[in-house]
């Protein structure tokens, strides 16, 4: 009995222990996540559980979608510039990646070109909001071909930068919702070849 009581005495010291160290972080957490946006804490649940299962912590800060097995990558190229003028989003650049990584080798290596997209309006409200929202724009779509040669399209998640912290004013949030739903239709419909 008297062991019994022993451990069951090294294991409240333990336990009050670990409460005096790491109360006041989960504290400082728990008290901060309380002023985030609603969507803050599932949002990063999912990027965790993707982590998780992923072991790529870049794996989880995107989306992705596979294309058709029957398209080609130009007639997907030629989707997503389409999808785009359609959704009136403004194209401000994109990278031939894949060519070029073949033209400084010498050798033919996997397709890949980024495009890069912008609302330059809702950009302009982003950095207004907080500078820190520079580093995400413009918007990016990759369209890449894997090892087996199976083509994928994928962007950032926009996600976290929406809902990861404190609820965005009404105006921006909306604006920023309205991107997002720009960049996962021409993802959805290049990926079927949707013109």
């Amino acid at each position: 009995m008297t062991a019994i009581r022993n451990i069951l005495a090294l294991l409240g010291v333990i336990a009050i222990g670990l409460a005096v160290w790491l109360g006041p972080t989960v504290y400082r957490y728990w008290s901060a996540f309380n002023g985030f946006d609603d969507q803050a804490f599932a949002t990063y649940k999912t990027m965790m559980d993707q982590v998780v299962e992923t072991g790529n912590a870049a794996a989880a800060t995107v989306w992705k979608v596979k294309v058709s097995s029957d398209l080609s990558f130009e007639e997907v190229d030629q989707s997503i510039r389409q999808v785009a003028i359609d959704r009136n989003i403004k194209g401000v650049g994109d990278l031939p990646l894949g060519d070029q990584v073949a033209a400084m080798t010498g050798e033919p290596w996997r397709k890949l070109n980024i495009y890069l997209y912008c609302n330059p309006l809702t950009a302009a409200k982003m950095v207004e909001y907080d500078i820190s929202y520079a580093a995400y724009l413009p918007c990016r779509i990759s369209l890449v071909e894997d090892d087996a040669g199976d083509l994928w399209i994928t962007t950032l998640n926009m996600d976290p930068m929406i809902y990861g912290g404190k609820t965005l004013p009404p105006e921006l949030r909306k604006a920023a919702l309205e991107v997002k739903d720009i960049m996962q239709d021409i993802m959805a419909r290049a990926a079927e070849g949707d013109f």
